[in-house]
């Protein structure tokens, strides 16, 4: 008995590092093929399990260990808390683990491997959709977004969005599994690996690109880690004033730039509006603060220009759980005793804005809302031509989470056929094309200054955009439509425990009951 818990604490330490693995693909660009077969030891692991039950927990462990891989840098915000959260979060991968063992264990046909290389990426997707939901967290971490730098997944993100770039990473894992592991099924796993393999190139060929059209001139203020609402001010301003004479269009601060509400404070307002005059082009800033004609505080991209603000002004709609506001409040309150949560929850706005500049017609995103395809999608059926992402993340300045928040800037602008300028208080501030490709060099971690791109434009409507979610729609449609198969079979998806295949008439004949010897 001892040896057996010795062995199952084991193989729980191994689901944890092994759903830990593909969270490699993100950190490191050069790693981005790193996420083809990152999935393999986990599948192995559950598809070795002792049973269903057990691949459930080993499920269940990989998510965790997925999950603080992929958000370790929170640690010094939410402690111990994230812990908490990985583990109940992580709950959502055990019907995962189940699935991934009742399909690939034992010795597959040709029939089950072919319905593992649909149904266990559907399973995946499925736990991201969830997981997706911004009282959850949001979609960061998605296993697609770390081929943000792949032109062929970024084609497949114009057709499908992440969600097939996601079901295409993980049906390579698992006809990858199935070639090591499914002799009968061999040739149907290698039909499946090539299939993989020749679906960007079909998509290549098929999907149109977006049409070109002209260029902007889009600048971008980065002031670098500095204290305090003034200072962020009178740097962004100094930063800004050298930007004349330098041609931009329009000239995009981060978010949090401004830490007064501009109706409360006229000198601001004045004071942004000269540098847009001085600048020729007019500003787009961020400001957080108690409104004055709203109860509560609000992040509001404002849009400035010589006479002051517009009148353009989208409040932001999804907030950061914990950083912004804290759910159920009065249940998690305790939070805030333990970690960096916020004291008081930020108000939440209604809807989109796209706003209007001579050059270009800019919808803004604010901070975790670049991490939402729905939300960009949106902005681009309503007419924007330029996407812009305004963040801070200052708090996490020396992790890796300011890289991967710029990189999924390039999946947006694959997804949408239209660029997006990424632009930070602080961490990575960068722009990428309508087919995702880098403009120009990013601004690091450790620069400030102001840097001018030459944003090329596009026009024409995407697949995505055109037909919205269809991936996940599919996903849990294959899903469903197995799920009722197997009941109206009245067997579960895989093997029966127990039997042997090859297990026949024959051996069904030796368990009819032969009449006793007659007596004499």
């Amino acid at each position: 008995m001892r040896v057996v818990h010795r062995a199952r604490w084991w193989r729980g330490a191994l689901a944890v590092a092994a759903g830990a693995l593909p969270v490699l693909a993100f950190p490191a660009p050069s790693l981005w093929w790193w996420a083809y077969g990152a999935l393999v030891p986990w599948m192995l692991l559950l598809r070795s399990a002792d049973g269903g039950r057990r691949a459930a927990v080993e499920g269940w462990l990989g998510g965790v260990g997925f999950l603080l891989a992929g958000h370790h840098w929170l640690a010094p915000s939410l402690h111990v808390f994230l812990v908490v959260v990985a583990a109940l979060v992580g709950l959502l991968w055990a019907p995962w683990g189940w699935l991934v063992h009742r399909l690939l264990a034992g010795a597959p046909g040709p029939g089950r491997a072919l319905a593992a290389v649909a149904l266990v990426p559907s399973a995946w997707l499925t736990v991201e959709l969830v997981r997706s939901w911004e009282y959850l967290g949001g979609p960061w971490a998605l296993l697609g977004a770390s081929q943000w730098q792949v032109p062929a997944a970024l084609r497949l993100a114009s057709l499908g969005g992440v969600w097939l770039v996601t079901v295409w990473v993980v049906a390579v894992n698992t006809s990858l599994t199935l070639l090591g592991t499914a002799p009968r099924a061999r040739r149907a796993a290698a039909a499946a690996t090539v299939a993989c393999a020749l679906l960007p190139v079909a998509v290549w060929a098929w999907a149109p690109p977006p049409r070109p059209g002209d260029t902007v001139r889009v600048a971008v203020v980065q002031p670098g880690v500095v204290e305090g609402a003034d200072v962020r001010f009178d740097t962004g301003e100094r930063l800004t004033r050298s930007l004349a004479g330098r041609g931009a269009d329009l000239v995009v601060w981060g978010e949090s730039s401004v830490g007064y509400d501009l109706d409360d404070r006229p000198d601001l307002r004045e004071r942004l509006a000269e540098l847009s005059a001085r600048v020729d082009a007019p500003l787009l800033v961020n400001v957080d603060a108690r409104r004055s004609d709203r109860p509560g505080i609000f992040k509001s991209s404002v849009l400035v220009g010589p006479d002051g603000p517009t009148g353009d002004r989208y409040d932001k709609m999804r907030l950061v759980p914990f950083g912004e506001y804290v759910p159920a409040r009065s249940l998690l309150d305790w939070a805030t005793a333990v970690g960096r949560a916020a004291e008081e929850d930020r108000g939440r706005g209604d809807a989109p804005v796209v706003m209007e500049t001579a050059a270009v017609r800019p919808g803004p995103l604010v901070c975790f809302e670049s991490a939402f395809p729905d939300m960009s999608r949106a902005l681009v059926r309503e007419g924007a031509g330029l996407l812009v992402a305004q963040s801070a993340t200052s708090t996490f300045q020396e992790s890796w989470a300011p890289r991967q928040h710029a990189s999924l800037a390039a999946l947006r602008a694959a997804e949408t056929g239209r660029p997006v300028v990424h632009a930070t208080l602080t961490g990575v501030s960068a722009a990428y094309g309508p087919r995702g490709e880098p403009v120009g060099e990013p601004l690091g971690t450790d620069r400030s200054g102001a840097v001018v791109y030459e944003v090329p434009l596009a026009s024409g409507t995407s697949p995505y955009v055109r037909f919205g979610d269809w991936v996940p729609a599919g996903a849990l449609g294959a899903l469903a439509a197995a799920g009722v198969s197997a009941a109206g079979r009245g067997r579960g998806w895989g093997p029966r425990p127990g039997r042997r295949r090859g297990a026949g008439r024959h051996e069904a004949a030796d368990t009819v009951r032969r009449p006793a010897p007659a007596r004499r």
